[in-house]
């Protein structure tokens, strides 16, 4: 790891132990900013050493990717505190004459207006519109001056809660594997070759339920959630029984 890399994990987890004992020693509750999947691969590693702090990751919808950090106990405590994320309903002032937005059109045109990423959550996109979820602090922020995304002019409100979207349901297929490894189940979901497989690995692009994985090998089981950095995420919903030629069928929902 080079020195910055190396000096930025230090200051990291020295924010995170910072934390965990201000919750402590003040008797409230404290809060990271949204973490992405590599940060909370840290935690995780860190885990051990701040357990007896109650941390608790939500990201405001179950499954969520980026989440938050809260250290406290509400029982040691004696009340409740939510986490401070807000949901922001993106929709077209004239969904007819819309673009069909991507993931990657919302953030840039978020990022655009100077918003730090850590400050921001999960982007869920329909076919013209997204919910975004973020630090309740920028939300305002957003709704004001959130205006345009791509050539598609947007209008943004804050709402209770996000409703399905379509782009967002994963796609359930059957795929056949010799084992439920986790090299030859993203090979076989993505199309890629073993090498191919194998470097995500080596890259340490794979997160299995919310950790890195760097061992090609481990056998997946059934809920488990794979993310392939630069591919997309999957769920490994469960085996189906082998095929005549003896290979295994297995059920993913594959987010598209």
């Amino acid at each position: 790891m080079a020195d910055n890399s190396e000096k930025d994990l230090q200051q990291f987890q020295k924010r995170l132990k910072d934390l965990a004992e201000r919750s402590y020693r003040q008797n409230v509750f404290t809060f990271t900013d949204f973490l992405g999947l590599a940060e909370q691969d840290i935690f995780w590693r860190m885990e051990p050493e701040l357990r007896s702090y109650a941390p608790t990751f939500w990201g405001g919808r179950e499954g969520a990717d980026r989440a938050i950090l809260r250290f406290g106990d509400p029982e040691t405590l004696g009340y409740e505190a939510d986490f401070p994320i807000v949901c922001v309903h993106v929709k077209p002032l004239n969904a007819k004459f819309a673009d069909n937005l991507s993931h990657r059109d919302f953030l840039g045109a978020l990022m655009n207006l100077g918003i730090e990423r850590s400050t921001m959550g999960d982007i869920s996109v329909g076919e013209k519109e997204a919910y975004l979820f973020c630090l309740e602090s920028i939300a305002d922020f957003i709704c004001d001056q959130l205006h345009q995304v791509r050539h598609t002019s947007v209008t943004c409100e804050v709402v209770k809660e996000m409703k399905e979207l379509a782009m967002e349901e994963p796609k359930k297929e059957i795929i056949q594997v010799v084992s439920p490894r986790a090299d030859a189940v993203i090979a076989k979901v993505y199309n890629l070759s073993r090498d191919e497989s194998l470097n995500l690995f080596r890259a340490q692009k794979v997160y299995v339920t919310g950790r890195l994985c760097e061992n090609n090998s481990k056998l997946l089981k059934a809920g488990d959630v794979v993310n392939a950095r630069g591919f997309g995420k999957f769920v490994f919903v469960a085996e189906k029984g082998e095929t005549k030629k003896g290979k295994i069928n297995v059920e993913v929902a594959v987010y598209r």
